[in-house]
């Protein structure tokens, strides 16, 4: 399907700034969208390694629906794992079957590594919460279906936050305009802005305070998500150098036959290979039930410094036509640099990864 369905159309898509809303419902009709969630509500019930596997994949031909992909599954993750048996059989068969599509809103304009700093407030009204304030940088902004949506229910600071199912049609909210991006500028990325929305108190997934919690824990599994993502984009860059390197002749014979370049294609190779042992290694950690949230920080650090390095060498393999838009490189380097930036900055990352050192 990434081959046939998606990566043909991938250029189009992006060139055209145009959101592939389709895409997704193949994917929830394919069983793609709930592949680690559980089997009685329409999920595929599969290893984590298996989803990431797959994420790789399709990311590799996409990664606009890759990183789709990734943003539905975390927005999902608080309700499998936090909401009650009845909240889930209400919502969660559409979310992962495909009907409807996910947003994750914690981000706030100067709460972005300090999540706890957030103010977007829920006021309990009776049977609903009303909700004030502006989220940041939220991918499927405006196109979204649901937003989970982490919310200040007291003032008593991390403890203060709450989750939210919020459905995308509320009164109240609305989606800014779209960021122009330097990457993946066929998933739209905008504000979106709470005027007294009211969300039915019945969407309060978990408890009070819980907020912070929930959305950390999603984080971790997240970054396993951007980590197989960044993989298989760095797939894609060094399969483009290698096929390039083959034809591509000077002085009588293909380049890749000159040592120059024969070592830069085969350091990359080692970057994209040593970077997916990183997803694997805590996706199989997950799997057995043991801690991974270092392991998932390794994985999002490596795998996505990868990404920029090999797309960047990439480039230089193609030469002058590399840093043209006749072929994909250069479409591959953009995208590469955001991996960096969200699901927590690489420098957070180093962060995390240092204070579990010293808890060990």
């Amino acid at each position: 399907m990434a081959r046939d369905e998606l990566a043909g159309a991938a250029a189009g898509h992006e060139a055209a700034g145009t959101f592939p809303r389709e895409v997704f419902e193949l994917l929830g009709k394919s069983g793609l969208l709930g592949l680690p969630y559980p089997e009685q509500y329409g999920g595929g019930e599969q290893p984590y390694e298996v989803y990431l596997q797959v994420l790789e994949e399709i990311s590799r031909a996409w990664m606009t629906v890759g990183v789709g992909l990734s943003v539905h599954t975390m927005a999902c993750f608080p309700l499998a794992h936090f909401g009650t048996d009845g909240q889930r059989e209400k919502w969660l068969p559409d979310m992962i079957g495909g009907r409807t599509l996910g947003g994750y809103a914690l981000s706030e304009s100067h709460a972005g590594s300090d999540a706890a700093a957030l103010s977007t407030r829920a006021v309990r009204a009776g049977d609903a919460y009303e909700v004030t304030g502006t989220k940041s940088w939220i991918t499927h902004g405006g196109v979204a279906d649901f937003y989970t949506l982490m919310a200040r229910t007291s003032d008593d600071g991390p403890r203060g936050i709450s989750c939210l199912l919020v459905d995308g049609t509320t009164p109240g909210l609305s989606a800014g305009t779209p960021e122009h991006k330097m990457g993946l500028t066929g998933s739209p990325t905008t504000e979106l802005r709470f005027d007294g929305a009211r969300v039915p108190a019945e969407r309060l997934v978990g408890a009070e305070g819980d907020g912070l919690k929930i959305a950390l824990a999603a984080l971790d599994s997240g970054r396993l998500g951007i980590a197989a993502c960044a993989v298989g984009l760095a797939q894609a860059a060094l399969d483009l150098a290698v096929d390039y390197a083959k034809q591509r002749e000077q002085f009588g014979r293909p380049i890749i036959e000159f040592q120059g370049l024969e070592f830069l294609l085969a350091d990359m190779a080692a970057v994209v290979h040593s970077a997916r042992a990183t997803y694997l290694d805590g996706a199989r950690r997950r799997d057995a039930g043991m801690p991974f949230g270092m392991q998932a920080s390794v994985a999002k650090l490596v795998a996505t410094d990868a990404a920029m390095k090999v797309t960047t060498d990439a480039v230089q393999v193609l030469g002058g036509v590399g840093y043209t838009r006749d072929f994909p490189a250069e479409r591959y380097m953009r995208e590469a640099k955001v991996l960096q930036i969200f699901e927590g900055t690489n420098q957070i990352q180093r962060m995390l990864i240092g204070r579990h050192l010293a808890k060990s």
